[in-house]
């Protein structure tokens, strides 16, 4: 599968210059000239891409997660996490469905990539997982309590107009299905067990 890494809606500039590396971030900044001809400085974090998941079991449930990580309040949302060094989406994803819910699938279909940020770069991958099977117990990280539950397509829409719903990305492409039968029908079937 070739995947092409969406565009940032403002891109870091080659002659920008990495001030700052962290564990998870880094920061660029650069001279930028603006409109009245001054100049200032302008910067941008970066960090490792992410993927979600959204297994989808042979009853035609979707596999979501209720999850906790130090430091943040209780949510609810797909399973994923960031890549690492060199991952493709493709193989992230796999690693991701497999450490969080112990389940391996034989199709992946990219639903979304998406840079959700201007300030950040930062690309997500989101895939539906179908042909689904569970080979192993889960092994989230140190960091993750990470409780699986299986809905029905009408209670996934549910949860992702919740608040504590975090894939916001996602909550806005179902957003903007929600008002166009055609394409409520065509997500319908996305998330259907069978291949499209």
């Amino acid at each position: 599968m070739d995947i092409q890494r969406p565009q940032s809606p403002r891109p870091i500039p080659p002659d920008a210059k990495r001030v700052f590396k962290g564990k998870i971030f880094e920061a660029y900044q650069w001279e930028q000239e603006l409109y009245d001809g001054t100049k200032t400085t302008f910067e941008k974090l970066k960090r490792n891409d992410s993927v979600n998941v959204f297994p989808i079991t042979d009853k035609g449930n979707i596999i979501i997660a209720r999850q906790e990580q130090p430091g943040h309040a209780p949510f609810w949302g797909c399973v994923g996490g960031r890549l690492d060094e060199d991952e493709t989406p493709l193989d992230g994803a796999k690693r991701e469905l497999k450490e969080e819910t112990g389940y391996e699938a034989d199709t992946y279909i990219l639903w979304d990539s998406v840079q959700p940020s201007a300030t950040v770069e930062w690309a997500i991958y989101t895939f539906i997982a179908k042909d689904v099977k569970k080979t192993s117990e889960p092994s989230p990280d140190a960091g993750e309590k990470i409780e699986l539950h299986e809905v029905t397509f009408d209670e996934f829409i549910g949860l992702s107009r919740r608040p504590d719903y975090r894939d916001k990305e996602i909550a806005l492409l179902i957003h903007r299905a929600l008002g166009d039968p055609k394409k409520m029908e065509e997500l319908r079937t996305l998330f259907s067990p069978s291949a499209l």
